[in-house]
């Protein structure tokens, strides 16, 4: 098949099968004469998983490692645990860091309800 079938068939732009192809995502695809690129069904398996795994939270780095880890072999759940336990604290150092935002956010909406703005007298020039 074409990129364009390849594309709408895994639910991707072409654009985005041009550049994980860039990237390593996927293998350099076979050519006809004409240098139009020839993807066979396997593209379309590995394009779903590389979004179902970015979907997790992989960043396309992770994603290109599993990728070349689930080529050399088939690996086990024991094996590649350890990835989604990476996704997972990574997942929570940012929302304590959202928590965190939060309540300073909540503190500064309460000064401007105690009348303590943070927005005024604050010896920047105003509006001319």
């Amino acid at each position: 098949m074409k990129i364009g079938e390849l594309a709408k068939k895994s639910g991707v732009s072409i654009d985005t099968v041009r550049f994980y192809e860039r990237r390593g995502v996927l293998p350099p695809p076979e050519r006809q004469p004409s240098g139009y690129r020839i993807y066979n069904g396997a593209t379309i398996e590995r394009l779903r998983l590389a979004k179902e795994l970015q979907a997790l939270g992989f960043t396309l780095e992770e994603v290109i490692d599993a990728l070349h880890s689930f080529e050399a072999g088939d690996p086990s759940c024991s094996q590649e645990r350890w990835r989604l336990e990476k996704v997972l604290k990574r997942i929570d150092d940012k929302v304590a860091e959202l928590r965190r935002t939060r309540r300073d956010v909540l503190r500064v909406l309460a000064d401007c309800s105690a009348g303590k703005c943070r927005f005024q007298n604050t010896g920047l020039p105003g509006p001319a």
